[in-house]
């Protein structure tokens, strides 16, 4: 009994000290990351489709001014909490975005498709079965900022 309450203890203790310690505002209990998917980046002019859309989110928005609305979306995207932009071109975007409490991490694509005037969106979690909704919504906030 003595060694399975010592192990409870300090569990409990390491608990603690996790819970408690001084960090960054936007790090996570855990760093769930996954392995970059293959799919990344335009191919023959267009962004991967989604496999399921249990986790992963897919969108077309028309504009008339593509590469101008990457930039307005790249400025919008980095705002975003726990984002982070691993990568941009004048016409493409891929950042990371890491969730809060357990620091899974998702990818953000963004391609200005100058040819058909449209912004082509993507956002896909890298583990898990379904994200609850989580990339639809990152795809809805960002579509909400070209409007604004």
């Amino acid at each position: 009994m003595i060694p399975l309450r010592r192990l409870l203890l300090s569990l409990a203790l390491a608990w603690l000290v996790l819970v408690s310690a001084p960090v960054p505002a936007r790090a996570s209990l855990l760093h769930l990351e996954g392995p970059v998917p293959e799919d990344l980046g335009v191919r023959e002019g267009a962004l991967a489709p989604c496999a399921t859309p249990a986790h992963c989110a897919r969108a077309n928005w028309p504009s008339a001014d593509p590469a101008a609305a990457l930039d307005q979306l790249a400025q919008a995207a980095a705002s975003l909490e726990g984002t982070r932009i691993v990568e941009r071109t004048p016409t493409y975007l891929h950042a990371t975005a890491t969730s809060r409490l357990f620091g899974f991490v998702d990818d953000l694509e963004l391609y200005a498709d100058a040819g058909n005037q449209q912004i082509q969106a993507r956002s896909v979690s890298r583990l898990g079965d379904s994200d609850l909704g989580v990339n639809a919504r990152r795809l809805e906030m960002l579509q909400s900022a070209l409007r604004d």
